[in-house]
Formats: C-alpha cells, structure tokens, sequence
C-alpha cells in the first residue's frame, strides 16, 4: 500500500532538492534517479531555463515553481529498491515524459517513502502543472494501480473515502472506530430479519444508538459518535434497511445457470410480476424504470441469450485492456523521445556559448556572466552521452516527426479508452441487472405466483 500527497514549492528549489538528496536518507544516494534532467545542483538550474523558455512563448507563468509529491509504503512491505523502482514507475506514468523531475527514496525512517521533485512547467508545450482535488483523485488512483500490479496492498474503494493512512494502518490493525464498526453493522445485517432486530443486535454488540437525521453509533470506550455514513454510501440508514431486505444484493452465482435463458421473456415476466406485487409505488416506478432500460438495451444490440450478454461484456473489457496496453506503450516511446528533443535542442542553441567560453581569455569571468547557459549545455551534453554514447544522434526533425505521430496516436487511445470505459459501465450495469431480474429469489416468486393462480 501507497500513500501519496503533494505540495507546492514555491521558494527555491535548491533547497528541497538538498533535502530529498541528502546521503544519510537515500543510503549516500543510491536511490537517487531523475528524468529530463541532471540529480544534483544543475536539476534546479534546468527547472528555472525551462520556464524561462515558457516565459518566451508567452506562457502565463505560476506562482509555483516546482512540486514536492510524496509516496509513503507500509511499513516492512517493499525493500528500498523495489520503493524506489516503483516510484520511477510512478512518476513516469504520471508525469508522461513531460516534465523534469529528480526521485530520491528515504530509508531512515520505519518505512520506505518517496520524495519527487518535478518542474511546475513541462519542456514539451511550456503548459503549467494543474494540481487540484480531480488530478490528485487521479495521481492516487495511478499510484494504487502500480502497487498493485506490484502484488502490494491498496485502500480499498469502499473504505477509501475519508480514510487517511493513519486511520487505514489502524483499521489494518483491527483499532479504528469506523473500522470496527463496519464490521460489526455487516454482520448484524447478515443476521438480522428486519431494522427493528438489527438496531437490537448492534445494542447487544455493545454500540450506544443515536438517531435523527443520521443514525449515530458509540462503542464502549469511544469519545464521540459515529455517523454511519461517514462510513460508506453502503452504511446509510435507507442503504441499511435495504440491504436487510435483500434490494441491493446482486447474486452473480447464477450466471452460468443463465446461459440458456431467454432474456427477454423472462424479464418480461419479471415487469409483470413486480407490477401486480406489493411494493412502494416510489421503489416499484425505479425498478421498471430499469428494468425497462435493460430491455431496451438487450433489444438494440440483440442479446437475446445470458451466454450472448457474457460475450458482449467479455470483448469490451478485452478491448478495454487493449487500449490500455497499447497506451502504455505509446506513452513509453514518449518517455524517451521527448527529453532527447529537450537535451539536443538545448545542446544545440547553446553549443555557440560553449565555444566562446573555450575561446575566452578570461573563462572564470566568462562562467560568471553565463553560468546557466553552460550550466544547462553540459547538463545536456552529459545527458546525450549517457543515452546514445558514442553513436550518432538522431535528428532533431525526425525525432520530433515522431513525437508528432505518437502524440496523435495517444489522443486516439484515449479517445477509444474513453468509450469502451462507457460501454464497460454500461454493460455491467446491464449484466448485474438481468442478474438482478434472474435471481434464485425470484424464480421461487415466481413459481409460487404461478401456483397461486392455478388453485
């Protein structure tokens, strides 16, 4: 598991750069990597030059000049290198080869963290870094994919909400309040016939009741109550009572039984069964209101077969993972090739400083006045050597030809990844429905309104 949070930096970039890279933390720096730029003083001097040159195009420049982003591990659960492998993981996904940035992964603590340092502004379109609550929603949600394609644990979605790090590691330890007594609400839900025997059973489970507006628990020993909801959407009073019932519960385990079902009939007699039961007018109006919607989707895309409707959902989660793969790929290529465009354009616009500073009489002098200038050249210089050594560069030209290519074909996953992420939504609201309708608890309904009407 992954905790991230980030913060500006909106002094100098020296001096959080001297924090994170600091010998004693990163185990005289062996866990130190950067991207786009050099891991030392000249990372800061890159940041600044790269700005500047937004500041050229006419770029609105923030008030931030950098981004601290912090990404903690669980106690005992990576080593320092595999913390470290997965934030360069991280922050190159993240970050999509476009910004500079310096990673250094601290050990002198009781559990490994990462510390990022990246570049307000980007050296590909000079476009600022937005940092609000979507993009960091997002970042977290990057983050906990990594960890666990890595085999690592993640907060899961239902518990996420509200829960800080300090509250999950305690939940993980059987101690948090919330934690406690979301395990005690399931279980009397499983166990109780109606709300009136679950308010009785949570009582008998030690928890002091409070209702009103939002119905409030107390556990012997806790301070303050607790609100059911701030639980979860599922721990509501009304999602309670309807998970007592049996309304939100969707049986998956029939669905290889529903392989040869016909799927419009049989839910055309589930519309016709609700209909002449006895439900609340408002929960009768939505459950034919989706019923009909499903029908109406089965009918347009001619799923007339349970096995029809598992094909269907199977291809669009393939296509989905598809895309994504192939993104990855794309977004790969785009690490390497936009900070070689970044290192040989800079090389070669300053390569005229760097023969004048040779030629210079006075050279201490000549440093002085173009200490940025050299400063970034020979950051560059070093930069092309390590990726390309002694053989030829690419041009410029054809690199940023196909810069321009996987730009266009990133725009174009996305725009598919965009779509069958709908469709996936659609289609397995569409599939847990008919599930829903095709229920064990509804065949035997149905059966005995059947036998009902034949005494």
């Amino acid at each position: 598991m992954a905790v991230t949070k980030i913060k500006p930096i909106r002094g100098t970039v020296n001096k959080a750069l001297a924090y994170i890279l600091d010998p004693a933390k990163t185990d005289d720096q062996l866990y130190v990597s950067s991207f786009g730029c050099a891991a030392s003083d000249a990372a800061a001097k890159e940041f600044e030059w790269t700005r500047n040159l937004a500041a050229q195009q006419g770029m609105q420049m923030p008030k931030v000049i950098a981004r601290h982003l912090i990404q903690s591990f669980d106690i005992g659960e990576v080593t320092p290198k595999q913390a470290h492998e997965i934030g360069k993981q991280f922050a190159g996904e993240w970050l999509k080869g476009k910004y500079e940035y310096v990673i250094a992964t601290h050990i002198d603590k009781g559990h490994c963290h990462n510390h990022i340092i990246f570049n307000a502004v980007n050296f590909v379109d000079y476009h600022a870094y937005r940092s609000n609550k979507r993009t960091y929603r997002e970042m977290r949600q990057l983050s906990d994919e990594i960890c666990k394609e890595h085999g690592l644990s993640v907060i899961p979605p239902s518990q996420s909400k509200g829960m800080d790090y300090k509250e999950y590691t305690e939940a993980k330890r059987g101690t948090s309040w919330k934690q406690k007594l979301k395990q005690t609400i399931d279980r009397c839900i499983i166990t109780a016939k109606d709300y009136d025997e679950f308010l009785k059973l949570m009582q008998e489970a030690g928890y002091e009741i409070k209702t009103g507006k939002y119905i409030s628990f107390r556990a012997e020993g806790q301070e303050r109550f607790t609100r059911a909801k701030t639980i979860g959407d599922n721990y509501t009073e009304e999602r309670i009572k309807e998970r007592i019932q049996g309304r939100g519960n969707r049986k998956r385990q029939m669905q290889t039984s529903h392989r040869g079902i016909s799927l419009i009939s049989d839910i055309q007699e589930r519309i016709q069964l609700i209909g002449s039961k006895g439900y609340e007018h408002k929960a009768k109006l939505t459950i034919l209101k989706e019923a009909a919607r499903t029908l109406n989707y089965l009918t347009e895309n001619n799923l007339l077969q349970y096995a029809d409707l598992e094909k269907k959902a199977e291809d669009i989660h393939s296509s989905y993972a598809r895309t994504g793969s192939e993104l990855k790929n794309v977004e790969a290529r785009l690490r390497e090739v936009q900070p070689l465009i970044k290192n040989i354009s800079n090389y070669q616009r300053l390569k005229p400083v760097y023969e004048a500073y040779m030629k210079a009489a006075d050279k201490p002098a000549y440093r002085a006045k173009h200490e940025a200038e050299l400063v970034i050249y020979e950051a560059a210089k070093s930069t092309l050597l390590a990726i390309q050594g002694d053989g030829k560069l690419p041009s410029l030209k054809s690199l940023q030809a196909e810069q321009q290519r996987l730009v266009d074909e990133q725009q174009r996953l996305y725009d598919e990844r965009a779509k069958l992420k709908k469709e996936a939504r659609l289609i397995d609201t569409m599939k847990a429905n008919v599930d829903d309708f095709l229920s064990p608890s509804l065949a035997k309904e149905q059966e005995k309104s059947r036998s009902g009407e034949l005494e």
